[in-house]
């Protein structure tokens, strides 16, 4: 009977323990703009590190076609955070949309404007987009807003070429090498995966390093971003603390350790059957990341100079840009963490 009694106890012990833990976490569910991209994997990595639940956080990672998909999950009320590029901070500022970035881990948008391999003789140059069709990860995600910069860049009507919904992974691969669209904004591995398959494959614009970001922008420009409502932001500042935690420690973890230790942590689906091209593409990515977090107000400013440059609408709306990011809880972080990037 001691043994039964003492075994209960032990097993009611066991589940107020657990059940303890479990109201500790709290929840977050994050929407990401397309988690297998590489310009997303902080987001990802930090799961598989276990950093979010070392800060505390149960969080759910939402994966959907584009950043502005990610974008409508949280103003619908499904998502709380999204894991998407801080420019839709600054687009929506025009509209009297408060939005707020509270922690950056792209340094360069890593975006690359690429012609599909069957419309080489016929596109050589961003002029030549004119009338094509130009695949995008979805109408109104970072990579439309890059690909309408460009035409209007090259003296083209932002409107002149069409634009196509592709995804990033293997649907806008497949797109480009079967010809269904003429070129396409695309992010690695993408990228290296088609160079892998076409090594003449013509690249028009590109930002992956900070060479070409200051090429194309003049400048560098912020990528991507953990960024919610104003309101969520002030409302929880305990769990955009602990997600800032999580993506500071993993920034740290990235810049220290080798490619091919991060993409040992990587989900095999993510890293696909080719991993010698997702090395690649990896070892291609690792400078875009960011050392701390922290997001550049110069890099704020370079993304209003585009927008304004290509929409009217941004460029009369006199947006204040310190609503749109705050580094406060990447301070925050780096005490608390003792992670001393620089």
């Amino acid at each position: 009977m001691r043994t039964i009694v003492g075994r209960l106890a032990g097993t009611l012990l066991a589940l107020v323990l657990t059940s303890g833990l479990a109201a500790a976490q709290s929840k977050v569910t994050v929407a990401i703009g397309g988690g297998a991209c590489l310009c997303y994997l902080p987001t990802v990595l930090a799961r598989q590190l276990g950093e979010y639940e070392k800060a505390g956080l149960a969080v759910e990672l939402v994966d959907l076609k584009g950043g502005s998909d990610a974008l409508k999950a949280v103003l619908g009320g499904s998502a709380d955070v999204v894991s998407g590029y801080f420019d839709h901070c600054v687009n929506l500022a025009a509209k009297k949309q408060e939005m707020t970035a509270f922690v950056v881990y792209d340094r360069y948008p890593g975006l690359v404007l690429v012609v599909s391999p069957s419309h080489n003789a016929e596109i050589k140059s961003i002029k030549d987009l004119a009338g094509k069709k130009v695949g995008v990860s979805a109408p109104g995600s970072s990579t439309d807003f890059f690909l309408k910069y460009l035409l209007k860049k090259n003296g083209l009507d932002p409107a002149s070429a069409s634009v196509i919904g592709v995804g990033l992974g293997a649907t806008a691969v497949a797109a480009m090498q079967q010809g269904q669209i003429d070129a396409a904004v695309m992010l690695d591995p993408s990228v290296t995966v088609l160079q892998g398959n076409h090594p003449d494959l013509r690249i028009l614009a590109d930002t992956r390093t900070q060479k070409d970001t200051l090429e194309v922008f003049g400048g560098e420009y912020p990528g991507g971003s953990l960024y919610s409502t104003t309101a969520w932001v002030n409302s929880h500042e305990k769990e955009a603390q602990a997600l800032t935690n999580a993506i500071v420690n993993t920034l740290a973890w990235i810049h220290s350790h080798s490619p091919e230790e991060i993409m040992a942590k990587m989900p095999p689906e993510m890293v696909g059957k080719n991993k010698e091209l997702y090395l690649a593409a990896l070892k291609n990515t690792i400078p875009m990341y960011s050392l701390t977090g922290r997001m550049d107000p110069k890099g704020a400013d370079a993304v209003l100079a585009v927008f304004s440059e290509g929409s009217p609408e941004v460029a009369k709306a006199k947006i204040d840009l310190s609503k749109t990011f705050t580094n406060k809880f990447v301070e925050q972080a780096k005490k608390t963490t003792g992670t001393n990037a620089k």
